[in-house]
């Protein structure tokens, strides 16, 4: 009988999205390259822990009592998908104001205002209509996907879960089913983290203590790290 996936397996899943028969993500790099992503070269299957929100809800939702190397098709309406498109979300602002950050909207542009994607959608009269929708609200998407394995690898857990939480990844070494970081400039992060990384890992985290030399004058720790934390990728 074929092994299915449980709440809380980490898998390597491979998946190709489509909205209105366009690829709009995938993790196929020979499909990466004709939809213009930019290194394709580096996109490679997603390691994901199930059930966490690591990935699309409705496909999230989709993974629990599937089977490894079987292909499944899904489709999902918008509410399971990117949402309905909200009318609030389509502003108009004055031509100016984009005069006086040399921009020339038009339509189809894709601008990045307060921290939103934003695409223009008419200049007309010194004004322009933005639409702060998602591009694929509204619309209907399909994934085929295929869970190529089971991670049983706590060492590949861990890494998977930094590299979706952290956008990054930091040292560590496995203990007694303890996971101990290097770092400890990372200590209020992982703070932060300890329970959410316990519930998807099974893993608990020990951050060792900074040392102070008391010997030393400046009371600087013994060791020194260099890595800072980009609050941005949190």
């Amino acid at each position: 009988m074929a092994e299915k996936i449980n709440k809380n397996d980490f898998i390597e899943i491979e998946f190709t999205g489509r909205a209105d028969n366009n690829i709009f993500d995938t993790t196929d790099p020979k499909e990466a390259k004709e939809i213009g992503i930019e290194n394709p070269e580096k996109i490679k299957p997603m390691i994901i822990s199930v059930g966490n929100k690591m990935i699309l809800e409705g496909l999230d939702d989709d993974l629990e009592g599937k089977e490894i190397n079987k292909s499944y098709i899904l489709k999902l309406q918008p509410e399971k998908a990117f949402g309905k498109r909200n009318p609030q979300l389509i502003k108009t602002h004055g031509l100016s104001s984009f005069k006086k950050n040399n921009i020339n909207p038009y339509p189809g542009l894709t601008l990045q205002l307060d921290n939103s994607i934003a695409r223009v959608l008419s200049v007309s009269g010194g004004r322009v209509t933005i639409d702060f929708n998602n591009p694929l609200a509204g619309k209907e998407i399909e994934y085929e996907y295929k869970i190529t394995k089971k991670i049983i690898d706590d060492k590949e857990k861990v890494n998977a879960f930094q590299d979706f939480f952290f956008r990054q990844r930091f040292e560590f070494e496995l203990k007694d089913k303890k996971i101990i970081f290097k770092d400890e400039q990372i200590k209020p992060l992982l703070s932060m983290m300890a329970q959410k990384f316990k519930e998807i890992t099974g893993l608990e985290i020990e951050i060792p203590e900074i040392v102070i030399n008391k010997d030393s004058k400046d009371k600087t720790p013994k060791k020194e790290s260099k890595t800072k934390i980009n609050k941005d990728n949190i």
